[in-house]
């Protein structure tokens, strides 16, 4: 089976994530090892086949910055939820299983808010279907539809601070026109 050629622009990201990767395991930034982990990063991007990372082109600062100081927030208040209903509920604590749809289809934006998701104390992303970009999410606490449409929401509105921050033009467009409404 033939595969389609990646550019060099569209690779880039990979390759330097290999490097690093590369690297970091050896714990030797050498110049020596920085050149055979970059012939290692592109013999690898060559024999294995990996899609590539659609990047948006867009990064935007400003809204990442706020959204790590509210990602550390959500994490320390959540810890701290978790601690409660482990002490005072115990074995008793219900959860669900929750399905949330996403408007984006890029593989980073999804898999991004996947991994934000799962660092949060009490949720976990159990499946991904890539075909509808639906979550599939493990959540605790989660005792009615109120619930889980308040989990739903967290998800939609974790994945729009995304959109806003590394979202493609359409995307973002798509976010502000569905805000507007």
């Amino acid at each position: 089976m033939s595969r389609r050629r990646v550019s060099l622009r569209q690779e880039l990201p990979l390759l330097i994530w290999l490097l690093f990767v590369w690297d970091a395991l050896w714990q030797d930034f050498s110049p020596g090892n920085l050149l055979f982990g970059a012939l290692i990063a592109v013999v690898v991007a060559r024999l294995f086949y990996l899609p590539p990372v659609e990047l948006g082109g867009r990064f935007n600062v400003l809204r990442a910055i706020p959204f790590a100081a509210t990602f550390l927030a959500k994490v320390v208040a959540a810890s701290f939820q978790i601690l409660y209903l482990a002490v005072a509920k115990g074995p008793r604590v219900i959860s669900a299983v929750v399905a949330v749809p996403l408007r984006s289809h890029s593989d980073l934006l999804v898999t991004a808010t996947g991994h934000v998701i799962s660092l949060i104390p009490g949720s976990l992303v159990v499946e991904v279907d890539r075909s509808t970009s639906t979550l599939y999410i493990h959540g605790i606490n989660v005792r009615n539809p109120e619930d889980a449409a308040r989990l739903r929401k967290d998800v939609r509105d974790t994945e729009a601070r995304l959109i806003r921050i590394m979202g493609t033009r359409d995307e973002l467009s798509a976010l502000n026109q569905e805000a507007a409404a």
